[in-house]
């Protein structure tokens, strides 16, 4: 039995070595079942079924309102009249003082007299019609030709044609309902000839009575 001092001392190193190589062991154990499980990582991710996003839909967006349409400008009321004569046959046109409107003296009245025709009356009704319920003041002007004129009734044509423009007058008032304040009569006399006197056609054109709704 060899002497205490000659034991070598390595009995307790080799003691630790043991327990070292067991811990090496388990590390590396540990390293391989990590590994190992790493490898299988990809196959069962690649089992995943893969998640698709929700499509998101953009909603529809509404069209544009249309532009309103522009109102359309109210007809002025004197040329509401004018077009509604014209489209009976009635002889009327525009000036700067207002809407006038022409009745030759064939048709209302007989030759020197101041007495309005019967047939007439129909033609006076629709303009009667037309200026009613207009606020304007209408002017009644009787003309004449460059004829003197001289019976017992009338001494000239001024007489004559103021005559004619008062029965007219008389008529719109009482058979039409129009209000006398808003009319007025004027005699016009042989002056402003609407054609030549020197024929008998341009004289029966400037027999006439006119009918002036005004402006105001």
């Amino acid at each position: 039995m060899k002497p205490r001092y000659l034991e070598s001392e390595n009995r307790g190193r080799d003691r630790w070595m043991i327990s070292y190589v067991d811990v090496l062991t388990i590390l590396l154990i540990f390293f391989i079942s990590a590994a190992l499980k790493i490898a299988k990582a990809p196959a069962g991710l690649a089992s995943m079924t893969p998640v698709t996003p929700p499509v998101v839909h953009a909603a529809p967006v509404p069209p544009a309102p249309a532009p309103p349409a522009p109102a359309s400008a109210p007809v002025p009321p004197l040329a509401d009249l004018q077009r509604r004569l014209e489209s009976q046959g009635i002889d009327v046109h525009r000036e700067a003082r207002g809407v006038v409107v022409t009745l030759p003296q064939a048709v209302l009245f007989a030759s020197g007299d101041d007495r309005i025709s019967a047939d007439a009356r129909p033609l006076i009704q629709k303009i009667a019609a037309g200026i009613h319920d207009l606020p304007n003041p209408v002017t009644l002007v009787g003309y004449a030709d460059n004829v003197p004129v001289s019976n017992r009734r009338f001494h000239n044509n001024w007489e004559l044609a103021a005559a004619r423009g008062l029965r007219l007058l008389d008529l719109l008032t009482r058979e039409y309902g129009i209000a006398e304040s808003r009319l007025s009569v004027t005699s016009g006399g042989a002056n402003r000839p609407k054609d030549s006197n020197d024929t008998p056609v341009g004289r029966a054109a400037n027999r006439r009575v006119e009918i002036l709704i005004s402006n105001e």
